[in-house]
């Protein structure tokens, strides 16, 4: 390894050479396509050379796991609401549709939030999209997630700003 590689890198660069091959056998093991774990695998040290600070792991394979299985549940989550957006597509009449241009950058907006949404807590995410998606009001959305009124509008506004920061960037 060169010299001038940081010690972040060489960490990552010998993660890579001892545990590869055995973490692409796991995802061949747990995914249908051998391409799609082979991109999963790839982005896994993609992901962790991407880290600002990177401890050596006590343990390399369940630390390589875990992020392996982080990245492919976002994988499955992203083709959950790829196909929930084209069955929906479905629902409009042909004439209505947008352009396969326009599909696919409302596809790509769609997968930004869900992304974004993603760094939220599961109950400021649970009530965003229970207020976005079934209408239901700051009392309802409290009960249900066991938290108070002026909590649920703290969670919609972070919500909020996540959609705004997915479509427009990071505000000045």
């Amino acid at each position: 390894m060169s010299s001038f590689q940081s010690p972040q890198h060489q960490l990552v660069g010998t993660l890579y050479r001892d545990h590869r091959s055995w973490l692409l056998a796991w995802l061949k093991r747990n995914v249908a396509c051998p391409q799609r774990a082979e991109d999963l695998s790839q982005d896994t040290f993609t992901r962790l050379l991407g880290r600002e600070r990177l401890e050596t792991p006590r343990e390399p394979r369940a630390f390589l796991l875990q992020v392996a299985k982080g990245l492919l549940f976002d994988h499955f989550r992203r083709a959950a609401l790829e196909q929930a957006y084209l069955n929906e597509l479905m629902l409009i009449p042909e004439a209505e549709q947008p352009s396969l241009e326009q599909q696919q950058l409302i596809l790509e907006d769609l997968k930004t939030i869900d992304r974004l949404l993603g760094k939220l807590s599961s109950k400021a995410r649970a009530a965003f999209l229970y207020s976005r998606l079934d209408g239901l009001s700051h009392a309802e959305i409290a009960q249900m997630i066991g938290v108070s009124v002026p909590r649920v509008r703290q969670y919609l506004a972070q919500g909020t700003r996540q959609c705004y920061v997915a479509l427009y960037g990071e505000p000045t």
